[in-house]
């Protein structure tokens, strides 16, 4: 996906979450995020769209935000922490469309820290916004009972991100013994090999032969590898136990 496909994503998931988090009101529990409310969702996306605007802005000085505080000398007439309640969903999209229009307008050789692989840091965060914001959108979806669902080429898009990018970035994995994983969208040209050993990740694009193979829509995969529920859509063959250490084992990492 190009740069400008990511960003019209962005903008496009936050009306998303935005309209589900008025159905659902600010109370709703989301389930996916334990612990949290449909407020904390909407505060905490919030949040990240102002820490990755700072950093395509190049106002940011550091990898992650230690305090609000800091966010407030990046985005003083944004970062208000927390508005009332009345107030939040439209501040939220007032965040998302501040970053949109920084990652607009950054220049292609944009001189940024980043934190995954990517053609430039333009795109890296582009991309990873876009999935931030979109994974959080069926978070909130999912919460007041809307069947959520994803275009083909951006789910393939993210699982590319999360096995490709993410996935091989630690050094360890809890698992005994080396063990693949195969990926393969019946609805994406595009297919992925993981394995998965106590040394850490690797990840080709290649189909071949594996200890558990999962095949469906790029949609259905994308949502299991971000452990939002394997959907029964998904045919997985093989050894169930490998998909179980994926869902168990895997964490994000932003360093």
């Amino acid at each position: 996906m190009e740069i400008a496909e990511h960003t019209t994503a962005i903008a496009r998931e936050a009306r998303l979450l935005a309209e589900a988090a008025r159905r659902g009101g600010l109370e709703a529990d989301i389930e996916t995020c334990p612990g949290w409310a449909m407020r904390d969702l909407v505060r905490h996306l919030s949040e990240i769209h102002l820490w990755a605007a700072a950093h395509v802005s190049l106002r940011a000085t550091k990898m992650w935000v230690d305090d609000l505080s800091d966010l407030s000398g990046y985005w003083p007439d944004l970062a208000v922490f927390w508005p009332e309640d009345g107030d939040l969903v439209d501040w939220y999209l007032e965040t998302n469309a501040n970053l949109v229009r920084e990652l607009d307008s950054a220049p292609a050789d944009l001189d940024a820290m980043t934190f995954l692989p990517a053609p430039s840091a333009r795109a890296m965060w582009a991309r990873r916004q876009a999935h931030e914001t979109a994974v959080h959108r069926f978070d909130a979806e999912h919460a007041t009972g809307t069947p959520p669902a994803f275009d083909p080429v951006f789910a393939a898009d993210g699982i590319d991100e999360m096995l490709a990018a993410f996935a091989p970035r630690g050094s360890t994995f809890p698992i005994p013994a080396t063990k693949t994983m195969a990926v393969s969208p019946t609805d994406a040209d595009h297919s992925w090999l993981v394995t998965m050993a106590p040394d850490g990740i690797t990840t080709v694009s290649d189909y071949g032969p594996a200890d558990v193979t999962l095949a469906g829509s790029a949609s259905d995969i994308y949502l299991a590898l971000w452990n939002r529920g394997d959907s029964p859509d998904i045919a997985i063959t093989g050894d169930r136990d490998v998909l179980e250490a994926w869902h168990t084992g895997h964490r994000i990492r932003w360093s």
